[in-house]
C-alpha cells in the first residue's frame, strides 16, 4: 500500500540524526497514572513550549525543529506520547479518546510545574493541541497546529468536499482492527515506510519501525483512529487562545476547503500559514521555517 502521505513531496534537507545527538535531556513524564519518556532542551527556567508528534511518528519527529526553539530560550519537551511511550500504552481502544488524551498534556504540563505551555502539535499532535485549547485553555498560552485543521473545519470538509473524502480514504482502513495492522507490517514493513515517502530521513524511519514493531504499539497508535468520534465535537467551542495554523501545499492528507475554513473556528488573534511545495511532513521538511514561524508567534505581542 502506499499512503496518499506518500506523495505530494521536495527533497528532505539533512539535519541532525536525532535530538539525543544535540546532547539533549530524556525525561520520565508521570501523568495520567502512566509514565512517558520525553525529550528535552533549553533552560530549565525558560517558558514551556510542549511539542506533540502524530501518527506514525515519535518525538523524534521534532528533532530538528526543537533545537532553534531552545537556542531562542525556551524550554522545549516532546513526549513520545499515549500509545507510544513503552510506560503509557494501555490496551483498550477506548483508553485513546481525544478526552483520554487532553487530559495527557495537562498532566504534563503539572508534570514539569507549568500553569501554561505553548503547545505545538503535527497530525495527531495537532488534533490533541485544538481539542486541548478549547477545553482545557487555562493550560494553554498560545497554540501552534501544524497540517492538521481545527476538528469542525476537518468535519465540514469531510461532508462537502469530495476532494477531502478522497484524501482521508486511508482511515478506512486504519480504524480497521487487524487488517491495519497486517497491511501496514506486510513485506517487512515496507507498506508503512512507504507513507513517510522520502521526505522524512531513512535512519529516522527505521526508528519509527523499531518503535511501533513493539509488542502492542502498533495497534496503540491506530487506536487514535478507531477512538475518534463525532463526539469529540460535543461542547467543542471557538479557539481563544492566539493560534498559529501551518498548512503546507503539498500535504495530500489535507486540502485547501479544511485549511481555510479553520479561520472561522478561532475567536481570538489567528495567523494562517501556508508553506509552498511542502509535503504532510512539515517538521521533518521544512524545520527552520516551522521553527522560526513559531518564534514570531511565540514573541507577538498580546
Amino acid at each position: 500500500m502506499q499512503s496518499a502521505l506518500a506523495r505530494g513531496r521536495r527533497p528532505r534537507p539533512q539535519f541532525s540524526e536525532g535530538l539525543v545527538s544535540a546532547g539533549v535531556e530524556t525525561l520520565a513524564l508521570e501523568a495520567s497514572g502512566f509514565t512517558f519518556y520525553a525529550l528535552a532542551a533549553g533552560p530549565a527556567d525558560g517558558r514551556v513550549v510542549l511539542l506533540l508528534h502524530g501518527f506514525p511518528q515519535t518525538s523524534r519527529s521534532w528533532s530538528a525543529v526543537a533545537p532553534l526553539l531552545a537556542e531562542a530560550g525556551h524550554r522545549v519537551v516532546a513526549p513520545d506520547l499515549r500509545g507510544y511511550s513503552p510506560g503509557a500504552r494501555p490496551g483498550r481502544v477506548e483508553d485513546y479518546v481525544l478526552a483520554a488524551l487532553v487530559g495527557d498534556v495537562v498532566g504534563f504540563a503539572d508534570a514539569l510545574g507549568a500553569e501554561q505551555v505553548d503547545l505545538v502539535g503535527h497530525d495527531w499532535g495537532a488534533a490533541v493541541a485544538w481539542q486541548a485549547a478549547a477545553r482545557a485553555q487555562d493550560r494553554v498560552r498560545t497554540l501552534t497546529a501544524v497540517s492538521v485543521p481545527h476538528p469542525h473545519a476537518f468535519t465540514y470538509a469531510l461532508s462537502t468536499d469530495s476532494d477531502q473524502r478522497e484524501r482521508s480514504s486511508y482511515m478506512r482502513l486504519f480504524r480497521q482492527e487487524g487488517k491495519a495492522e497486517r497491511v501496514l507490517e506486510r513485506s517487512g514493513w515496507q507498506s508503512l515506510r512507504a507513507m513517510y515517502g522520502g521526505a522524512v530521513a531513512a535512519a529516522d524511519v527505521e526508528h519509527y519501525v523499531d518503535v511501533l514493531a513493539a509488542p502492542g504499539a502498533l495497534t496503540a497508535a491506530l487506536s487514535y483512529y478507531r477512538a475518534a468520534s463525532v463526539d469529540d465535537l460535543k461542547g467543542l467551542e471557538e479557539i481563544r487562545v492566539p493560534t498559529l495554523y501551518v498548512w503546507s501545499t503539498g500535504d495530500v492528507a489535507i486540502g485547501r476547503a479544511a485549511a481555510e475554513a479553520t479561520a472561522q473556528h478561532v475567536a481570538g488573534q489567528y495567523r494562517f500559514l501556508e508553506l509552498d511545495g511542502v509535503s504532510h511532513w512539515v517538521p521533518d521538511e521544512a524545520p527552520s521555517e516551522l521553527a522560526a514561524a513559531v518564534l514570531e508567534h511565540l514573541a507577538a505581542p498580546r
